[in-house]
């Protein structure tokens, strides 16, 4: 039985909410200045906002403009997508890259501490990747696994497309 993402949501308040983590993004020198690494923001004291707990270090990106993270269908359907690899939204974090659109692979699979990187509708240069590849290609850099496809309300109503993104995630996750 597929219960609407609200239902699940309200099911699970202790395990769907903002983590609220804080990080640094800059730090700061001993003369009070900020130092410039590459690929970083420059901002100091601001949040990352996902959906899950992370406890698997998976990231998920999506990017919607519209909605705090996904439309209840597109949350309906990724939780039954990372159901099929026998995860949960307890496993995985799930930024909203609308929210950030200066960030870089670097910031997040830092802070998040990401083994596995699912883009949907992001592409790798626009992720701040120095490569791309395209959908479906499971692509190791920088100590992650990326994976890099369609948006999920495209995939949603796609069978051909999703039984593609099935073959590259039961590869990914040795189903």
């Amino acid at each position: 039985m597929d219960l609407p993402a609200t239902v699940i949501a309200d099911l699970y308040q202790n395990t769907l909410i903002e983590t609220g983590n804080t990080v640094s993004k800059q730090p700061a020198d001993t003369t009070g200045a900020t130092k410039k690494e590459p690929g970083l923001r420059t901002t100091t004291g601001s949040s990352w906002s996902s959906l899950g707990e992370n406890q698997k270090n998976i990231l998920i990106i999506v990017k919607n403009t519209e909605t705090v993270y996904l439309p209840d269908n597109e949350l309906t359907f990724l939780t039954g997508i990372i159901g099929a690899c026998k995860l949960s939204l307890a496993d995985v974090a799930v930024v909203n890259l609308h929210t950030y659109p200066d960030a870089s692979y670097k910031e997040l699979t830092h802070f998040f501490k990401s083994k596995i990187v699912l883009l949907f509708d992001t592409e790798p240069a626009a992720f701040g990747l120095p490569i791309n590849f395209p959908f479906y290609q499971l692509q190791a850099f920088a100590g992650n696994t990326f994976l890099y496809a369609p948006s999920l309300k495209e995939l949603e109503n796609d069978k051909i497309e999703k039984s593609k993104l099935w073959v590259s995630l039961k590869r990914l996750f040795n189903l």
